[in-house]
């Protein structure tokens, strides 16, 4: 399978937040800023692409040789509580700003679920270690170019005349599912599984 078509499959047509709706909670909590989305989607795309180069061998060279893939929930997800810890550390260290604005979601990291279903689809795709790097790469760019498109429509909504009912998660919710029908329709122009 060409390298290509995984990066931007994975960005535009198997978009990891609107098309399988993983990572939905640091998603639609965290983009009501264009800053901390930014930064969110840097974390998150780090973790990623880091957790997937850790994760490949130890699925292919440990629990498969030793048959012991049942493992592998408990093992990616240590792997990624690891990887998210660091991340955190270097945040807290060099952007204190972005470490207080993001709060208890760059920690939550751990436990969303995009990250861990990269790692998983990867396994199930059967991606040699350079397709499954690509690939992850590819999913977090596209997880922070959902990100970023919905933290600059709720900035550009405050000053929007919206009726009451539909501030905050309605708006939400409405533009996430608006942008989710329109990766979708990437859909019929590349066909990658």
């Amino acid at each position: 399978m060409d390298l290509l078509t995984i990066l931007i499959a994975a960005v535009f047509t198997h978009n990891i937040a609107l098309t399988y709706f993983l990572g939905m909670c640091p998603f639609v909590a965290v983009s009501g800023n264009l800053r901390t989305a930014m930064g969110m989607s840097m974390a998150v795309t780090f973790v990623m692409s880091l957790a997937a180069a850790v994760t490949w061998p130890i699925y292919h060279k440990l629990l498969v040789p030793y048959d012991v893939t049942y493992l592998q929930y408990v093992v990616f997800i240590l792997v990624i509580a690891a990887l998210v810890q660091i991340v955190e550390m270097m945040v807290e260290r060099t952007s204190p700003f972005l470490y207080n604005t993001m709060g208890v979601f760059l920690p939550l990291i751990t436990v969303n679920c995009a990250i861990l279903g990269v790692t998983l689809f990867m396994v199930v795709r059967d991606y040699s270690y350079i397709e499954s790097l690509i690939y992850s790469f590819g999913s977090g760019i596209g997880w922070g170019v959902a990100i970023l498109a919905m933290a600059a429509i709720r900035e550009r909504l405050r000053f929007a005349d919206l009726p009451e009912g539909l501030k905050g998660a309605g708006i939400t919710m409405i533009i996430a599912g608006l942008m989710a029908m329109s990766f979708m329709g990437f859909a019929g122009i590349l066909n990658v599984h």
